[in-house]
């Protein structure tokens, strides 16, 4: 899985045909190490149909500030190069897998 930095954000996401799903995540962050192995996961499933990138808060803490990311992690999904949905907080597979069917 990509790790995005700001100055790939653009091409990878805004100019992107498919869904795009981040996951606005720190390395500090517990609950985020928690939901790294899922994400991982339907990254993997969900290739054909969804981009799926890692932005550190930290590391593009200017893309975070755009998208109003408050708490990690965050996953926000992209759909057209626009911000479809927003999930705040560490949450079940089945609730991110149910956002992927309805965006793709």
């Amino acid at each position: 899985m990509v790790s995005l930095k700001s100055e790939d954000f653009e091409n990878s996401v805004l100019n992107n045909n498919k869904l795009v799903m981040i996951d606005f995540y720190a390395v500090w962050c517990g609950p985020c190490k928690m939901v790294s192995p899922i994400i991982e996961e339907i990254a993997e499933e969900y290739k054909d149909v969804c981009d799926v990138f890692k932005l550190d808060i930290d590391v593009a803490p200017d893309v975070a500030t755009k998208y109003n990311v408050l708490a990690v992690p965050t996953i926000i999904f992209f759909k057209d190069g626009k911000a479809v949905d927003t999930i705040v907080g560490a949450v079940p597979k089945t609730e991110l897998v149910s956002k992927i069917e309805k965006y793709k």
